[in-house]
């Protein structure tokens, strides 16, 4: 299954677009995304609710009923070309050597078979265990994973346990065959603040342990600035910027990013009204004829309505897909 590597990322998504049929007909939910996870890194996937964050995860495992979804462009995993897998080696490549922590743990998981049947059920497809030796992994992951007295609970049903814990599981699942690439959608949603800052801990000392990629899916941006080296900004199916991390906190170039990172409120002042960016996210079969983010954006152009912009490389790092914000900064590279 794999080729030459050599100076290739260990993920590479290029001019992604992904297309569902609906009550209107075909329209694009994700649209000419590129995207790199490299080997060991952290990369956050940030954007609001119906920005493609997550269309564009499941893509990469092919995860789309194909009946009513279309997935043009290039995703490649390793070299090798994902779409083009065949059925054998998907379901070797799901699970094994690239994993998921879906959005909701507590439909994720089947509530009739206990914690150690569903983390076995992994270990048993790829790596060949046996019933009782897949248990006693499924306790050591239940360990590792920081969930007390793990023995008794690997044999619980998911209604028994919290959502921290249901949410520690779901890490223990995806974690059971050391996989070289995590993707997490949304880990920490629904989770308190001090159950979610344990999640991302763990996250964090997992990733280190295991020398993993991760690639982070959240509308939350200070959960990106805790754990991401990169982070990618979607916006109506899109890439609409993309900097080193530091570097998009510090000076954010996109009027959309821009929006994202003033909407966090600071922790040194009292904040009698939180900023917010006005409108909502386009109808993916409504989009404007040119830039998405027009009808919301404080700095739009007739040309902006007229012409979509393109993704420019920025001098500080990274790229933008505003013409108008480039121009004003002098910021192309």
């Amino acid at each position: 299954m794999r080729g030459d590597t050599t100076g290739q990322p260990l993920l590479a998504i290029d001019n992604l677009t992904v297309r569902f049929n609906g009550d209107r007909g075909w329209a694009s939910a994700v649209q000419d995304v590129s995207l790199r996870v490299e080997e060991g890194e952290c990369v956050g996937l940030v954007g609001e609710s119906g920005s493609g964050k997550s269309v564009t995860a499941l893509s990469v495992l092919r995860l789309h009923d194909p009946r009513n979804c279309r997935i043009e462009g290039s995703i490649r995993y390793r070299g090798d070309d994902v779409l083009a897998l065949p059925s054998p080696e998907l379901r070797r490549l799901r699970g094994g050597e690239v994993a998921m922590i879906f959005q909701d743990p507590m439909s994720s998981l089947n509530p009739v078979l206990t914690v150690a049947d569903q983390i076995g059920e992994t270990l048993r497809l790829h790596e060949g265990l046996t019933k009782a030796d897949a248990r006693r992994r499924a306790i050591e992951l239940l360990d590792m994973v920081r969930i007390p007295d793990a023995a008794r609970r690997a044999d619980e049903y998911p209604h028994r346990l919290s959502g921290g814990m249901r949410q520690r599981v779901m890490i223990a699942i995806a974690m059971a065959c050391r996989p070289r690439l995590l993707i997490a959608d949304e880990p920490t949603t629904a989770l308190d603040v001090t159950i979610q800052a344990q999640i991302l801990e763990l996250l964090r000392e997992l990733q280190t342990e295991l020398r993993m990629a991760v690639l982070l899916i959240t509308h939350d941006l200070g959960v990106i600035a805790e754990v991401a080296q990169r982070v990618v900004v979607m916006y109506a199916g899109q890439v609409i910027e993309e900097a080193p991390v530091d570097r998009l906190f510090a000076r954010p170039i996109h009027p959309y990013t821009e929006g994202l990172v003033q909407s966090i409120p600071p922790l040194d002042e009292d904040v009698h009204r939180l900023a917010a960016i006005p409108g909502h996210i386009p109808d993916p079969g409504q989009m404007p004829a040119g830039c998405r983010y027009a009808p919301r954006c404080a700095l739009v152009r007739d040309t902006c309505r007229a012409e979509p912009p393109v993704l420019a490389a920025v001098a500080q790092g990274g790229a933008a897909r505003c013409p108008v914000r480039l121009a004003m900064e002098g910021a192309l590279a």
